[in-house]
């Protein structure tokens, strides 16, 4: 389809003929806080041990991102008060507790959410205590919400792709998460593929929460995991989800955001490469109404040479105080050379009174990549379409549903899970219905 009417846009140049001005081959030099091995996962995730003695912080609170504060202990995070960079577009009075835990006798200890599984042969599910070896290697959290909830979550659910396993788009695991009521709550999840595994896990939440997760995706060397998480909640429930992906050398990952039903979503994805070969793929779809806060915060570590990733989110708001919030950090390395990476943020507001804030941003520290680059666009209807397909007899209603739907199913169809694919398409159908004219 053609562009929106253009409101705000910020797009940087990508740079494909391998150096970038006032850059040498070495690149940049890196700051302390910068260490040329991250603090997501790797070395530091290894220096602590299992149960309730993980290690301390790594990294400065609001430094550059590839300096962000990291740690298990909740102890190691400052309460929370807005003005950080991570939480100034929060509304931190909606988040129900979930942002003051441990503060002034604040607790998670809400009954976990149900998780029931649907999964083919040869995948196995597991409910595991938080002493298990395999919780902790793919990431560590990076606010002080996620951190609560790994202190406070009593079990895990555990999905294990064999190595070599072949799953396909009609074969594929499902954990449906419904929560169990208002009171908060922490729940862990850890996805892992093997090596040379292939197959689809989809995280489906459901039912009402005030929910503080964290999901580990750890997928080994030469695998191709799709996860599709799909926040589909009441219209009271708060959720945030921090989801932590590594990549190992050769592996190939999409990773989904759906996010529809809840009051507030707050969704901070984080991938980090530890081979070269890499290749990441991160999507999202989001539809406010009047009143919810959506919002993504989403970091790409390229901590390795030769590896790709892409960003594509997309997002529709309609009704008074609709908010939908997207901050896409991605980071070079020094020693990442030949990276290629692009991230994308398109927004179309439907009706007056909703809100997009986009904000994509790039470190880079060597200027020996193969292209780097982001876009963000926030509109609304393009008047030019709309008189077209009113030229030829659509009635004004008709034609409108026709552009949201042909914005949104770019991400849609990426998916490539054709009972998934239906499914969003009527949710998208069921919103659009609800669109004030």
């Amino acid at each position: 389809m053609t562009e929106l009417t253009q409101e705000h846009e910020t797009d940087a140049n990508v740079w494909t003929q391998g150096f970038i001005k006032g850059m040498t081959e070495e690149g940049e030099s890196l700051s302390e806080i910068n260490p040329e091995t991250g603090p997501l996962a790797g070395g530091s995730a290894k220096a602590h041990s299992h149960g309730d003695s993980h290690g301390g912080g790594v990294g400065v609170p609001d430094s550059s991102r590839a300096g962000r504060l990291t740690s298990y202990k909740l102890a190691d995070f400052p309460a929370i008060t807005g003005r950080e960079e991570d939480w100034r577009f929060t509304p931190l009075k909606r988040l129900r507790g979930l942002d003051r835990v441990g503060i002034k006798g604040q607790e998670l200890n809400g009954p976990a959410p149900v998780v029931e599984v649907s999964k083919p042969d040869g995948v196995s599910v597991e409910t595991v205590g938080r002493d298990d070896a395999r919780i902790g290697s793919a990431g560590i959290p990076e606010d002080r919400v996620a951190a609560a909830a790994w202190e406070n979550f009593a079990e895990a659910t555990v999905v294990t792709l064999p190595a070599e396993f072949a799953g396909t788009a009609e074969n594929l695991t499902t954990l449906t998460i419904t929560g169990q009521g208002n009171t908060p709550a922490a729940s862990h999840i850890v996805v892992h593929a093997k090596k040379f595994a292939t197959g689809v896990v989809v995280l489906d939440h459901r039912g009402s929460a005030v929910l503080s997760e964290n999901v580990e995706i750890l997928v080994e060397d030469g695998a191709n995991l799709t996860v599709v998480s799909i926040q589909d909640w009441n219209d009271d429930t708060v959720h945030a989800s921090a989801q932590h992906l590594t990549v190992g050398r050769d592996a190939k990952v999409k990773h989904v955001v759906v996010n529809l039903g809840g009051n507030l979503l707050r969704t901070t994805p984080s991938a980090r490469f530890t081979g070269t070969g890499g290749d990441v793929e991160m999507n999202g779809l989001y539809f406010a109404d009047a009143g919810q806060h959506l919002e993504h915060r989403l970091f790409v570590d390229h901590s390795t040479r030769n590896c790709k990733s892409r960003v594509t989110y997309k997002g529709a708001l309609q009704g008074e105080a609709a908010h939908a919030v997207w901050i896409g950090d991605v980071l070079i390395r020094k020693q990442a050379e030949s990276t290629d990476t692009y991230e994308l943020n398109r927004n179309l507001i439907l009706t007056q009174g909703a809100r997009a804030d986009s904000v994509p941003n790039l470190e880079i520290e060597t200027g020996l990549i193969e292209g780097a680059g982001h876009a963000s666009t926030t509109g609304r209807f393009d008047d030019e379409q709309l008189f077209y397909l009113q030229a030829r007899g659509i009635e004004e209603s008709v034609a409108r549903r026709l552009v949201v739907r042909g914005f949104l199913n770019e991400v849609i169809q990426s998916i490539r899970v054709p009972a998934l694919e239906e499914r969003l398409r009527e949710s998208v159908e069921r919103e659009l219905a609800a669109t004030p004219q």
